[in-house]
């Protein structure tokens, strides 16, 4: 399940922080219902702590491996501002794939006769429009990464959500040219790699009663 963008910032903020885990490569569409036994909402990721509680969406689960990390090693920043810089970037790039997901459930879950063109495109301007707030901020920044002199959190979400973006939707980044450096340089990192699987094409989810 590394191809959904959520599951995979987990997995890369997990091994940068040290947090070993167990990989379970369930699909919520094959999957749907052993994933329910622990998200009630059938979504990834899901984090199983060793007490049985099951952490459901990935900010929560983010929140805890900082926790765990302490304040001097969390990806998030901790210092006001920078913080602040930090979830306005991971905002922007986590609308940008909310948005490309609708795109790809139009496309793929709907009959041809079923889908609204004006929609989608309503979803891919604000797709364009976050990717390119992005850029200027990957433009703009002073030094290798986007807050401050380290990776955050901030790097981890925008490139594997822009990655997402790019892939899914599909759509390119040639207008976009910072933001496709900056991701292209952390997808180089061998932490990327790792936890990289291509988009493919999901299929639905059975009928439940």
């Amino acid at each position: 399940m590394f191809d959904s963008p959520f599951t995979r910032r987990v997995a890369i903020s997990a091994a940068l922080l040290g947090v070993d885990f167990e990989h379970r490569d369930w699909s919520v569409g094959r999957d749907f219902d052993r994933i329910r036994e622990y998200s009630p909402l059938g979504r990834v990721p899901v984090l199983v702590l060793d007490d049985g509680r099951a952490l459901c969406e990935s900010a929560l689960i983010l929140d805890w491996l900082d926790q765990q990390a302490g304040p001097e090693r969390a990806l998030l920043p901790v210092q006001a501002d920078a913080r602040l810089d930090a979830l306005q970037l991971i905002a922007l790039a986590t609308g940008a794939a909310d948005k490309g997901i609708h795109v790809v459930i139009e496309r793929v879950f709907r009959p041809e006769e079923k889908r609204h063109a004006p929609w989608t495109e309503r979803c891919l301007v604000q797709v364009r429009g976050a990717l390119a707030e992005l850029d200027r901020a990957c433009a703009a920044r002073a030094g290798q990464w986007l807050v401050g002199d380290a990776m955050t959190q901030a790097d981890i979400t925008v490139a594997c959500y822009t990655t997402y973006v790019s892939e899914a939707v599909p759509l390119s980044l040639d207008d976009t040219p910072a933001l496709r450096a900056h991701v292209a340089r952390c997808e180089a990192l061998p932490v990327f790699q790792r936890f990289y699987a291509p988009f493919f094409t999901p299929v639905p989810a059975p009928a439940t009663a």
